[in-house]
């Protein structure tokens, strides 16, 4: 997804980041629709179809609290893209895990064995390195963005834990969630619109297609695991988007990026083997 977000910038004049969320969106919300119109299918052949209303207050305001954190989250992540190596970018989208440890800890109750608050400060340390602001904010807008970014998203991503506790099926999340980004991204992208090449818009309609996989995977993931047990595993679309910006941006890591991949990846792989 992330690939394709930068590609589109290299095709033509660079849309924003809410226009390239928008199109995402609606791809991500096509594949969403079609996922959760079959399972209802599925379901009303089996006789297992819910009866009565659709969502309890706590499961809709859950539904309303994860949307609004993600497409948060997206907007964010996708700024940094094109505003930053794409290594760089998508390993401070990958705070987002710590991030949810901690939300799922603090408002979910979920236990966190005091090791693991080291190894959120590792991440984070990792991230300033990754990130190198400066005194002047301005130049260091992207990774705000970025960092912001992984912050929503990890939220969202407790959100999803919850309704995963209460039992929401995970079509279900995953088409709310784009319904909402697609939606809210509109008028914001109407007040800016960038005409784009048909370039581009393949391009963005690809970024959509990979986004809606990932989105039901992670979905899932959150749903049946706990945080802390897939963190790790989270970083490894790092490691596909560092290659790509490599093969085709020539965006080569500095020596603090290096060093700021390593603390986080380390911080990960120790929080992974921590119990509680």
């Amino acid at each position: 997804m992330g690939f394709f977000v930068r590609l589109a910038d290299d095709l033509g004049e660079p849309p924003g980041a809410i226009q390239k969320s928008f199109f995402r969106n609606t791809v991500a919300f096509a594949v969403a629709l079609a996922a959760f119109a079959a399972e209802r299918r599925r379901r009303a052949q089996s006789g297992s179809a819910p009866r009565g209303a659709a969502f309890p207050a706590r499961i809709a305001a859950l539904l309303v609290l994860r949307s609004v954190a993600g497409t948060l989250g997206i907007f964010g992540n996708f700024y940094a893209i094109s505003h930053m190596k794409l290594g760089d970018a998508m390993m401070l989208n990958k705070l987002a895990p710590f991030f949810t440890v901690l939300f799922a800890a603090l408002f979910l109750k979920e236990k966190m064995a005091p090791a693991k608050w080291l190894c959120v400060a590792g991440a984070v340390a990792g991230a300033g390195l990754v990130a190198k602001p400066s005194a002047d904010i301005a130049s260091s807008g992207a990774a705000l963005a970025g960092l912001g970014g992984g912050l929503a998203a990890g939220a969202a991503y407790a959100c999803v834990r919850a309704l995963g506790r209460a039992g929401t099926p995970g079509t279900t999340i995953v088409l709310f969630f784009s319904g909402f980004s697609t939606l809210a991204a509109v008028p914001f992208m109407a007040a800016g619109f960038v005409p784009m090449t048909a370039a581009q818009t393949a391009a963005l309609c690809g970024a959509g297609a990979a986004a809606a996989v990932g989105q039901f995977g992670v979905t899932y993931a959150y749903r049946f695991a706990a945080p802390r047990d897939i963190a790790l595993l989270d970083y490894s679309n790092v490691f596909f988007a560092a290659m790509l910006g490599w093969t085709f941006f020539g965006q080569t890591p500095d020596v603090l990026s290096w060093a700021g991949y390593a603390a986080i990846f380390l911080s990960a792989a120790a929080m992974s083997r921590i119990r509680g």
